[in-house]
């Protein structure tokens, strides 16, 4: 008995004998390990002390965190990127700061980025403000003139001669802006509501105001709906005047075919948490900027701007009010412009 037990301790034996080395081993490894780590984070720590590295997110409006600021698409995306720069340029030599130019695809995106700290400053529609006031206690600081005025209409423009009133689109399709335009499609979706007009089939987007226009000229829809500003001694100043260049007869091909009521024009837009000091700055800036030729035109050619004034969020209270209106049914699916093309002549 005592032979056959001899093997199996000596087995024993040796099995905990390696699981001694081996834990052993284990316990070296780890406490070279930890002299490793703790040696890294002492260098680290030192130079940090050494060279004044303190690791916090680099100041806003300096070359590593430079304002952002936004301008939505109203206009073609190269008249916009090359006025824009322009603005940067003096923005940056009249103010301590270095700014980023952002261009988005639409209105939204812009409201979002101040949800997501991504946006700081924004040449905002009203409506768009109205939204990103709600959700992200963005600020509106100035609001914008255009020929002596704060306030702007939107319009319905058609074929000339096609239709006598407004009554007439009943049942057709009309193209718009974006749904979080102002001009470009809640506003004018108030007075075909308070018209009792119905339209056919789905809202068409077509994401620009001269988009629209175009595709009114070209018969690819029977209305059309912008935003109007008064003539001046330039000519017509209202969406039409933005294809010229593409359709010099758009004034006679093209009408207005009914305005809407005015609202406040468009704010001038601020992220709430902004530093103060930050935010005065920047609204000075702007209102300096547009008594410069170079910042007034440029100015002019992105938004049809004349001037630049102080404003508060109580200028837009009676958009509020108007939007209060406007009931969830009247949302739908919307068409993009290319799918309207299949649609409508």
């Amino acid at each position: 008995m005592r032979e056959t037990l001899l093997p199996l301790q000596a087995s024993i034996l040796y099995t905990v004998g390696m699981q001694k080395l081996k834990f052993r081993s284990a316990v070296s490894v780890a406490a070279r390990v930890s002299v490793l780590v703790a040696g890294l984070v002492a260098v680290l720590v030192s130079g940090g002390l050494n060279t004044g590295c303190t690791f916090k997110k680099a100041e806003v409006g300096s070359k590593e965190n430079p304002i952002k600021l936004f301008f939505v698409p109203s206009v073609d995306a190269k008249v916009i990127d090359s006025n824009s720069k322009i603005m940067q340029k003096w923005l940056e030599a009249n103010t301590p700061y270095k700014y980023e130019i952002k261009i988005p695809q639409s209105y939204i995106a812009v409201i979002e980025a101040f949800g997501s700290k991504g946006a700081d400053v924004a040449a905002l529609n009203t409506s768009g403000y109205i939204k990103a006031n709600e959700k992200y206690g963005a600020e509106a600081r100035l609001i914008v003139i255009r020929n002596g005025k704060k306030t702007y209409q939107s319009q319905f423009i058609a074929k000339k001669g096609r239709f006598k009133n407004l009554k007439e689109l009943e049942g057709k399709r009309v193209a718009f802006v974006d749904a979080a335009s102002m001009s470009g499609y809640l506003l004018p979706l108030k007075m075909l509501h308070d018209a009792g007009i119905k339209l056919g089939g789905d809202p068409i987007f077509a994401m620009k105001h001269d988009n629209v226009v175009s595709m009114v000229y070209q018969g690819q829809t029977d209305a059309g709906a912008t935003f109007y500003s008064p003539p001046d001694d330039r000519g017509i100043q209202d969406a039409r005047h933005l294809v010229r260049t593409q359709y010099p007869d758009i004034e006679q091909k093209v009408e207005i075919l009914q305005l809407t009521d005015e609202i406040p024009n468009d704010p001038i837009v601020f992220r709430k948490d902004l530093p103060e000091d930050v935010k005065t700055k920047i609204t000075d800036a702007f209102l300096e900027m547009v008594k410069s030729p170079e910042g007034l035109e440029a100015f002019r050619a992105v938004y049809g701007v004349t001037g630049i004034e102080r404003a508060s969020d109580a200028d837009y209270e009676p958009v509020r009010q108007l939007l209060a209106t406007l009931t969830p049914k009247t949302e739908s699916k919307p068409t993009s412009s290319s799918e309207s093309k299949a649609a409508t002549k």
